[in-house]
């Protein structure tokens, strides 16, 4: 088998010929990706749902808006912690509870207490689920142009406005993709 580069940290965004409706315009944030397999959370899919009906003491943790997200198809009966630590937590200074993924973004330990990490969080997204792919069916479809791989950024993770991450994460891009941007919602309409 051929080895897989890691992907981990990066973002997927939905290119416009993407049907899985699971996924139109998603921004995912990928957690880990290797040769067994990819699993990211969508960025972008805020539910109804308060944080704290779910995950109380999470709470007050959470970013605005503080609202479960759908993180993707898979398992919507489970929860991801997503954080953010200001600085990144520099070598082997994690906070205890928190897994670096990439950067300053990782997986906190939601069954950890909160206080634990409460004063070195910058910003924490709760996820229902996760998108999950089996060994090569991400590169499959990132062969089809079913997504453009970009670099996150730790802002991405707890965007103010998350409906606007889709065409902000491409705006931001210096290349052509910056234009995908300005692709309407519906074609048809053009």
């Amino acid at each position: 088998m051929t080895e897989v580069s890691s992907l981990t940290g990066r973002l997927l965004v939905a290119t416009p010929a993407l049907a899985d409706p699971n996924f139109d315009r998603a921004v995912v944030l990928l957690l880990d990706h290797d040769e067994e397999g990819s699993l990211g959370v969508v960025l972008n899919r805020p539910t109804p749902v308060d944080v704290g009906d779910i995950l109380e003491g999470w709470a007050a943790l959470a970013g605005e808006p503080g609202v479960v997200f759908q993180g993707g198809p898979v398992s919507l009966d489970s929860a991801l912690g997503v954080a953010v630590i200001p600085g990144g937590a520099g070598g082997d200074r994690a906070p205890l509870g928190w897994r670096r993924v990439h950067g300053a973004i990782g997986l906190v330990d939601l069954e950890a207490p909160p206080e634990l990490l409460a004063s070195a969080l910058g910003s924490l997204r709760i996820f229902a689920g996760y998108a999950g792919w089996g060994p090569g069916q991400l590169e499959d479809e990132l062969v089809e142009g079913a997504w453009y791989v970009v670099e996150s950024e730790p802002g991405d993770v707890s965007s103010p406005a998350p409906e606007r991450l889709w065409r902000e994460v491409l705006r931001r891009q210096r290349n052509e993709l910056a234009m995908v941007a300005t692709y309407p919602d519906d074609p048809s309409l053009n």
